[in-house]
């Protein structure tokens, strides 16, 4: 195994028993951080952004179903665009128990199990989409090369009105989607953004880097309003109709793989290319399984992320494709990317271990410190001073433990 692949497995399982080690001492300082380990029997024995779920086989536990808000963070959005890693739903559109509204029934794999507004009020911020030419429209369709009823999901405008709602809805949030396209009729996907509201949000391609250098800062494309990033796989309609064209700017890995290799797909680049400045991780099968997806988007997924950041030349990855993207036996696609987004703006293995402005010191940012020592607010009997000061002994002994266990870990790095 080469020395950087190794190197990253390492600090990424260095920080995963640190993490088991705390959630055992310190159950309280875990929950601020993230870490899941508590059973359950309903949603509401869970903390914020946590369900109680059970893959097959195993007993119910609280389990992430939601991203972390990356505006808890005083370096949100200063940095670049290729600088932060998203959550992306692949084929977010192919979603189990959902009928063709032509009364088909659809044959199509299914890949997800909420809508793409639920998708995106739980964090997603990247969509993978087949376009089709049908029915005298464009549709959402999951075909080998021509639609079908069968494989025929919805009119692409359903989906595009639920974007732009969420964008007027959410104004610092930006939205990436990646087009797998078969539209041939000149600007007639050009016309679908302009009558669903999205062209005005639309970042120009003459704005996005082709030399490798970064892009412009989220922060400034908030401010622009520029906060809907386009990408086809249709070469043509950068030129004619101003969309971006993927692998102008994009490298991608095979999917199938998994965890075993990451090494470019066909259409794409080889990965260690620094002319295109973002990194798409497929980390998907090649025959979507919703059982499975619990297995599939669990403890492998860690090692994933740090294969194809040796495979892209110590790059970390920006979009992180996953099917049934909710499931998993623990953290899942969101603690992953937590993982990336930390990698991306400190050199941590967590975006919560992230100080606020410290590019490579990693530790429990203050105003998490804040929270952990600030007294409950609920109403207790007094205990004596004896106890008190137990209680506030072990919290601090386990808290200083947790702190000088990682700091010891990530200097040895």
């Amino acid at each position: 195994m080469a020395t950087s692949v190794r190197g990253a497995m390492m600090v990424q399982a260095t920080v995963a028993v640190a993490l088991f080690v705390l959630a055992l001492l310190a159950p309280e300082v875990a929950a601020q951080l993230g870490v899941l380990s508590s059973g359950c029997t309903a949603d509401a024995d869970c903390g914020p952004g946590l369900y109680c779920f059970s893959c097959e086989g195993a007993a119910p536990k609280c389990t992430a179903n939601q991203a972390l808000s990356l505006s808890s963070f005083a370096q949100t959005y200063s940095l670049p665009y290729n600088k932060y890693a998203w959550i992306t739903t692949h084929n977010a559109y192919a979603i189990e128990g959902e009928t063709s509204v032509l009364g088909a029934a659809i044959i199509s794999p299914k890949n997800q199990e909420d809508t793409v507004t639920n998708q995106l009020n739980r964090g997603v911020r990247g969509l993978m989409l087949d376009i089709y030419e049908f029915k005298g429209d464009l549709w959402l369709c999951h075909s080998i090369g021509t639609c079908y009823d069968f494989t025929a999901f919805r009119p692409l405008n359903s989906t595009l009105l639920e974007i732009s709602a969420f964008l007027a809805a959410n104004p610092n949030e930006v939205i990436t989607i990646f087009i797998e396209d078969y539209v041939t009729t000149p600007f007639v996907l050009s016309n679908h953004f302009k009558a669903t509201g999205l062209s005005k949000y639309m970042l120009p391609s003459t704005s996005m880097p082709k030399d490798g250098s970064d892009w412009p800062t989220v922060a400034s494309m908030i401010a622009s309003n520029q906060r809907f990033v386009v990408f086809t796989s249709d070469s043509k309609k950068e030129a004619s109709e101003g969309i971006a064209y993927q692998w102008n700017y994009v490298v991608e890995n095979q999917y199938g793989t998994l965890a075993e290799t990451c090494t470019n797909r066909a259409e794409s680049s080889v990965l260690t290319d620094r002319t295109k400045s973002l990194i798409l991780e497929n980390y998907f099968p090649n025959d979507p399984n919703i059982t499975e997806a619990c297995v599939i988007n669990s403890g492998y997924l860690a090692q994933a992320i740090t294969v194809c950041y040796a495979a892209a030349g110590n790059r970390w990855s920006n979009f992180l494709a996953v099917d049934f993207y909710k499931r998993s036996t623990s953290g899942g696609v969101f603690s992953a990317v937590d993982t990336l987004n930390g990698q991306h703006h400190c050199g941590c293995n967590d975006i919560r271990l992230c100080q606020a402005n410290g590019q490579g010191s990693c530790q429990i940012p203050a105003a998490t410190y804040k929270a952990l020592l600030t007294p409950a607010q609920t109403p207790a009997p007094a205990p004596d001073s004896s106890s008190t000061y137990i209680t506030a002994s072990k919290f601090s002994l386990r808290l200083t433990f947790f702190i000088s266990f990682i700091s010891f870990f990530h200097l040895g790095q």
